[in-house]
Parts: structure tokens; sequence; C-alpha cells
């Protein structure tokens, strides 16, 4: 036999091949005569496919209108805009060189830790002034909707390019083939044609479309009420502070990006509603009221507790029972 000893050995590294993913921004999409931003399109599409998602979930659980539905989750998106942008602001204040630049939200710039929180804050007092069941089934279906509003969201992201980690030839690693981005460096590394790095908005769209699909399917099942809201903190806690360590252009505070001490909050907050809430409200059965002549359900009633009775026809779940109670007209 022939003696192989002086034959190359050859070598099977492909390290920048492997990053499979060929990345060019799309900050703009084209129709005709008009042009549209890409990251305000994505942001409104999920804004409205968000609210839709949730008002369905929620008329079909707890029989609140949709129209009422919509109003609350108007006036938190606008207020969780507005949190988001002056967050991303104040993180990014070298960035900032006009006044216009501290609302140019067109190209890109939301962070959603502040506008979470801003939206909690506007919808809190609604919150308290349902029934506990009504209230935790309700919260299920705006996690509902949040979770795929947020996936339209980061489609935004990466359409401006921004949210980049380091260099990686990881296989969902991106290969950057041009295009205009927001940041246009990996730390210290400018950002060049052929850089495979890190892209985690599209890390993030990729898990936010499993959990989507996760809360369905527990939809369909008929939790109790609490399940959905629970799932989403501890799940997208995990995956978000997990994630956030691949950033390498996010400021940091001790370590953590803002997200990342949302998130430290969101792991704890998860666990107690899964086993304290889910436990409380298990028994408590929400059927699906409508009003006598077969239209639209009405409002749901005030919370156990609150300062204000339930109005005549409204429907309120209570502790005691398997169903919704009515209160009925002139009591």
């Amino acid at each position: 036999t022939a003696d192989c000893r002086d034959r190359p050995v050859p070598t099977y590294a492909a390290p920048r091949m492997l990053a499979v993913i060929p990345y060019h921004t799309f900050p703009t999409i084209g129709l005709g005569p008009f042009e549209l931003r890409t990251f305000g399109l994505m942001v409104a599409l999920g804004v409205v496919l968000g609210a839709w998602v949730a008002a369905a979930y929620i008329e079909t659980h707890t029989g609140v209108v949709r129209d009422e539905t919509y109003r609350l989750a108007m006036r938190m998106v606008l207020g969780g805009i507005v949190g988001a942008r002056l967050t991303w602001d104040l993180s990014h204040w070298s960035e900032i060189h006009s006044p216009l630049d501290l609302i140019a939200m067109w190209k890109g710039g939301l962070q959603f830790s502040g506008g979470f929180i801003a939206a909690v804050i506007i919808g809190m007092p609604v919150f308290r002034r349902w029934a506990k069941a009504v209230r935790w089934s309700n919260l299920d279906g705006y996690a509902l909707g949040l979770t795929i509003g947020l996936a339209f969201g980061r489609v935004g992201c990466i359409s401006v390019g921004e949210h980049f980690g380091g260099e990686s030839n990881f296989f969902l690693a991106v290969r950057y083939e041009g295009g205009s981005v927001r940041e246009d460096h990996l730390g210290a590394i400018p950002l060049t044609k052929g850089l495979t790095f890190h892209n985690t908005a599209i890390y993030e769209l990729l898990y936010l479309l499993v959990l989507f699909a996760v809360l369905l399917i527990l939809s369909r099942r008929r939790p109790a009420p609490g399940t959905l809201i629970g799932v989403f903190c501890l799940y997208y806690g995990v995956t978000r502070g997990l994630s956030d360590f691949l950033r390498v252009n996010d400021e940091t505070i001790l370590g953590l990006t803002g997200a990342q001490w949302m998130c430290v909050g969101l792991i704890p907050t998860s666990i107690w509603i899964l086993n304290r809430v889910r436990s409380a409200t298990a028994g408590m059965a929400l059927r699906e009221p409508a009003t006598p002549d077969g239209g639209a359900a009405p409002e749901v009633g005030v919370a156990d507790g609150a300062d204000e009775p339930a109005e005549p026809g409204r429907p309120v779940a209570t502790e005691s029972s398997d169903d919704a109670t009515t209160v009925p007209p002139g009591e």
C-alpha cells in the first residue's frame, strides 16, 4: 500500500462561512411613490395586532367588550412609547445632538424596560378595579397580545440595525452586507462588510415567536387566571436576561442593562404569580356574560374591596362561587 504519511491533512474549520444569515438593513419600504419607515410601520402593526389579540382573548374569557380593552390598551401603548423613548434618551445621551433627536423614534430607539414600567403604572388603577379572577384573566390576554406585538417591534429593530452583540460564528449569527445602521460598531470594533456577529434582535424575535406559540397552546386549555402572564414574566425574564449579556453597545449599571434589571424583578414576580395567584384563582370560574338581548357583554365590575360598588348588570367574579355573579338592577 502507498504511504499516506506525507499527505496533507484536510481541515474542516469554516469559521466565517457558518454565519449563514446574510444581513442587510432595510430602514425604509417603498410603496410606489411613497416611502415608509420600517421601524414605525412594524411598531404600528405590532400595536394593532397585539391589541386585537388581547381584546379577543379578554372578551372570550371574561366578557369585557373589545372597545374597553382597546381604550385601555391605547393609553398603555402611548404611555409605554413615551416611557420607552425617555429611558432610551437617558441611556444614549451621547447620541442626542439636537432637540429633534429626543423624539426621532422613526429611526429606532425604544427601550422596552422603560415602556413596560410606564404601561404598568398607567394600567394599574384599572387593574385594581377588576375582581381578582377577572383581573388576572385580563392580564393573561394582555400578555398574549404583548408577546406578538413585541415580535413585530423586533422586526423594526432588525430593519434599522441595532442591538448588536460581539463577533461570532454561531449558525444564527449574521454576516453584515451593508445598509445604514444605528450601531456602526461592535464595542470597539468598527462595523464593516463581511463581519459576522450576534444580532440579539433576531434572537429575541425567534424566542418571542416560540413564547407566543406556547401561550396560545396554554390558552386553549382554559388555564387558571394568571397562568399566561406568569409564564410570560418567567420566560421573558430568563431569555431576555440572558440574551442581553451578548449585547456590546448597551449601557450597563453594575454590569447589567436596564432590561436585565427589569428581569431581576420579573422572575420572582412570575414565581409568585404561578404559585400564589394561580392557586387563589383556580376555583374562580369565569363565565362569558351577555346582555339579555344577546348583544355584547357588559363591562366587568369593580374588584372586591374597591370603594365603588358594581353597577347593575355588570358581572363580578367572586372567590366563594364557581361562577361570576351579576348585580341585579336596583340593588
